[in-house]
């Protein structure tokens, strides 16, 4: 009895014993198999350190691959506590280098930390100051590669690409609402040390940082540059208060160029004020946007046919009473007995007025909405303005009026680049956009590409049509003359209007503008301008801003491809316009038969015979009165 007792025991203790061994064998299998990457991860940040290698941020390209935002290298420095023996003293040289308070260095050096990066005194080094702290050769000192952001064309397209921080993040612009593509993931030197934190000789381990995305443009460069040069010489001529110019393919809401004055250099963000730096003023800036707003009441009683241009009239007398108020035209006595394409070449608000009442306040704002007007346009941009119109409901007949030739409403220079796009178009809304392209940053292969969005039809391609016709007239005979380019089809709408403050009009304080396109018939670009209180000029747009636009147009013409033609609307010239007359075809005629038939013009020849087997010019260009033709004899 007594034995069996101690058997039961004894093999009560051996089942207990051989449960613990096999929780023990069970509890060593789980570590070793399920949980040996998380031990062995605990164990090396334990006795390892990484110095970080920083990522290239994306680059950014214009539209034929020239790089608008770039990279450079530069160095920064970090300290491992640990490994730094004479903390005074290394503390008192590296802020003698970098010229900062020591005991902020010395907190740096003494913190209870693996890695320490010296921020912000230590970032981004000059070459003279990175090799002072190479010479010091401290343990416990490194100096690691950093990657800063670089605008090789300075304050160029500055508001649309934006700026990035210190550590590289987007602030604004296409940095910031792109920056999740732009951003790359850093690398790393991993090496180890031992737990007083002294580095072992072991192998380093490199993890390769992974470079940011690249961004293609829809801007042209080329164009861009046309574009900040225009508003350099408006600048020291006019000393306006703001100045802005835009350009759109009206075809596909592609922004060609898009830029503002003030303006500032993202390379050195932190020299300006936040005002300057953050304020795009296409997107951003709104305010009335006067006679340029009367081509959407032009396409819309166009498409309501609720007027023809030919055939209907108008006589102005220079003003036009509605509901006790009194509407002047800008010119005093008016212009008479009118066809309304005469209104619309003479920008006369009072015909636009009739226009307007001819729709009717219903109609006339629901084309101004569909015209996008009201609501953002959807750019891939931060800080888009929305504008302000009249809810149809509160608006009485002087609203109606005012609202038809483009006063007492509020609109961005987007918005109105946009809808006059979709009148000459072919009716076509489109949302506008910067980025064409994401690419794979190590082949530039295209991962996304950005297509033409349609937002709806607003008008017919027949409105469309004569539309452009109306417009190309206005730079042919009316108040858009100086935009006129010869030997190429120009539409286009001036503006000039008045600003507001505090609720009421400001005296002899104007904002002219201009947007015209090209060809006519076939529009491929959209130009838009606008100068704030220019000082010592005549208050017109037509006078400002007009030859601004033109200057731009002329540009786009080798930039684009676009052909000359002699089949738009002749110009009817003034005593104050150079005069250019169509020459004809000389060519197959003899030498006296060409000197008769292009008197009055300098001709030079080449080549010998009697015989003129080429002209340049060719015939029907228009050439101005004593200009130079070239002759070919054969």
């Amino acid at each position: 009895m007594f034995f069996s007792h101690i058997h039961t025991r004894i093999r009560f203790f051996f089942i207990v014993v051989l449960v613990i061994c096999i929780v023990i064998i069970l509890r060593v299998f789980y570590i070793q198999v399920f949980q040996y990457d998380k031990l062995s991860t605990l164990a090396k940040s334990l006795w390892s350190r990484k110095l970080p290698i920083g990522a290239d941020r994306g680059e950014i390209y214009d539209r034929n691959g020239k790089v608008l935002a770039t990279n450079l290298t530069t160095t920064s420095l970090v300290v491992i506590p640990n490994q730094i023996q004479n903390k005074e003293q290394v503390a008192k040289d590296l802020s003698d280098i970098l010229q900062s308070d020591y005991e902020d260095m010395l907190k740096h050096v003494s913190k209870k930390t693996s890695i320490e990066r010296v921020h912000p005194e230590g970032r981004q080094l000059s070459y003279d100051v990175a090799s002072q702290i190479e010479a010091l050769e401290y343990d416990g000192v490194y100096l690691v590669n950093e990657i800063k952001r670089y605008y090789p064309y300075g304050n160029l397209l500055a508001h649309v690409l934006g700026y990035v921080g210190i550590d590289n993040q987007g602030l604004s612009g296409l940095e910031l609402t792109y920056d999740e593509y732009l951003t790359g993931e850093n690398g790393s030197i991993m090496y180890f040390s031992d737990g007083k934190g002294n580095r072992l000789e072991l192998s380093e381990v490199y993890e390769e940082p992974q470079n940011g995305m690249n961004l293609q443009l829809t801007i042209d460069l080329d164009l861009q540059l046309a574009a900040e040069r225009e508003l350099d010489n408006i600048m020291s001529k006019y000393m306006p208060e703001h100045a802005l110019i835009m350009a759109m393919d009206p075809k596909t809401g592609e922004i060609l160029a898009m830029a503002s004055r003030p303006s500032f250099d993202p390379n050195n963000y932190q020299d300006y004020d936040t005002e300057t730096i953050n304020r795009n003023l296409p997107i951003w800036m709104t305010y009335e946007p006067g006679s340029t707003f009367k081509i959407v009441t032009l396409a819309s009683s166009i498409e309501e046919k609720t007027v023809n241009l030919f055939e209907d009239t108008y006589y102005d007398s220079g003003s036009i009473h509605v509901e006790g108020a009194t509407i002047h035209c800008w010119k005093s006595g008016g212009h008479g007995a009118q066809t309304y394409l005469n209104v619309v070449e003479n920008s006369c608000n009072p015909g636009f007025v009739t226009l307007g009442q001819k729709l009717g306040t219903n109609r006339l704002m629901n084309y101004i909405t569909k015209f996008g007007f009201g609501s953002k346009t959807g750019i891939d941009l931060n800080g888009e303005a929305s504008g302000i119109l009249f809810s149809p409901s509160k608006m009485g007949p002087v609203e109606l009026a005012t609202t038809s030739f483009g006063q007492g409403i509020s609109v961005t220079p987007l918005q109105q680049v946009r809808a006059v796009s979709a009148a000459v178009n072919g009716g076509t809304l489109y949302e506008p956009f910067l980025v064409k392209e994401i690419l794979e940053p190590e082949t530039n292969s295209v991962i996304y590409k950005k297509e033409a969005t349609s937002v709806g039809n607003v008008i017919s391609e027949e409105s469309s049509k004569l539309v452009r016709f109306a417009l190309e007239s206005v730079v042919a005979n009316g108040s858009g003359r100086n935009a006129y380019i010869e030997n190429y089809r120009v539409g286009g709408k001036t503006g000039t209007a008045q600003k507001v403050e505090d609720g009421h009009y400001v005296a002899g304080n104007y904002i002219l503008s201009f947007i015209g396109f090209m060809p006519a018939d076939d529009p491929e670009i959209v130009v838009y301008v606008a100068i704030d209180h220019p000082v010592n000029a005549v208050q017109y747009g037509g006078t400002v801003a007009a030859p601004v636009a033109r200057s731009i147009l002329e540009a786009a013409i080798p930039i684009l491809g676009i052909n000359s033609s002699t089949e738009g609307i002749a110009k009817e010239y003034n005593w104050m316009d150079v005069k250019y007359h169509q020459i004809p075809n000389v060519v197959g005629k003899t030498v006296d038969e060409a000197k008769k038939e292009l008197k009055g013009y300098l001709l030079e020849y080449a080549g010998s015979g009697n015989t003129v087997i080429y002209q340049s010019p060719e015939a029907k260009s228009y050439v101005k009165d004593g200009g130079t033709i070239k002759i070919l004899l054969g």
